[in-house]
């Protein structure tokens, strides 16, 4: 007979209630208001979307790395193993809750991802961070963004104005990329709007469904190309 599950920690949240529960030794769920956010025994599309977005960036002298959406820490370690010792990786996550638990109960999932001296945790708004990182602006551009967020683009995101997903912010994400940035989402479902928006605002856009079998999510992974001379 399966083990019942234990809610470890809850908090209230707009969306509802946030739980962390667990049976097992390693067997955990995140949701919130009663439906799943994410699943510790199925994790292979966010392994990917981190290799995705940063695999190229192991040999650069020090990739920074922006992750929005901290969860059981699954993307960031992904990330933090694509980098060199001497890359750097800012996480925005809007519930701090979710990095107490990251450093405690879930810390054993990714061998303490969220404490590696690589790391620094924001609580924030990813968009609102990514609006203020402009490269060549007051802060420092990043070579990947890596959005992890529930549900991710699909048909319903506004084409304009979602926060994330529409042409306004695409173009934000751009301008936060160092030039050959990457900007690498992760969503439940292709969403072709999506990627015709990315590919209008100039990135170069491939997709992938990691693993075979079961529920396969889908990463897109969007290249920005730097501009060349004429006659290069």
């Amino acid at each position: 007979m399966a083990q019942p599950w234990i809610i470890v920690d809850s908090i209230s949240t707009k969306e509802g209630i946030l739980e962390l529960r667990q049976r097992g030794e390693r067997d955990f769920l995140i949701t919130v208001g009663g439906l799943v956010l994410m699943n510790s025994s199925a994790h292979r599309s966010e392994v990917a979307l981190g290799q995705l977005a940063c695999g190229h960036l192991k040999s650069q002298a020090s990739p920074r790395v922006l992750v929005g959406g901290l969860g059981m820490g699954y993307t960031l370690k992904a990330v933090l193993d694509s980098l060199p010792d001497t890359g750097r990786v800012v996480v925005a996550e809007l519930n701090p809750v979710v990095e107490k638990w990251c450093r405690g109960p879930l810390a054993g999932l990714t061998d303490s991802a969220v404490a590696d001296p690589r790391v620094s945790v924001e609580i924030a708004d990813v968009a609102d961070l990514i609006r203020r990182s402009k490269a060549g602006g007051g802060e420092e551009g990043f070579d990947a963004v890596v959005l992890d967020l529930y549900k991710g683009p699909h048909y319903r995101s506004h084409k304009r104005d979602d926060p994330l997903y529409g042409s306004r912010a695409i173009e934000n994400t751009r301008a936060a990329l160092k030039p050959d940035g990457v900007f690498a989402v992760w969503g439940e479902n292709y969403d072709a709007e999506f990627d015709k928006r990315l590919c209008a605002a100039g990135f170069t856009v491939t997709s992938e469904r990691p693993g075979r079998g079961g529920l396969r999510h889908v990463v897109f992974v969007a290249r920005l190309n730097s501009p060349r001379a004429k006659g290069k």
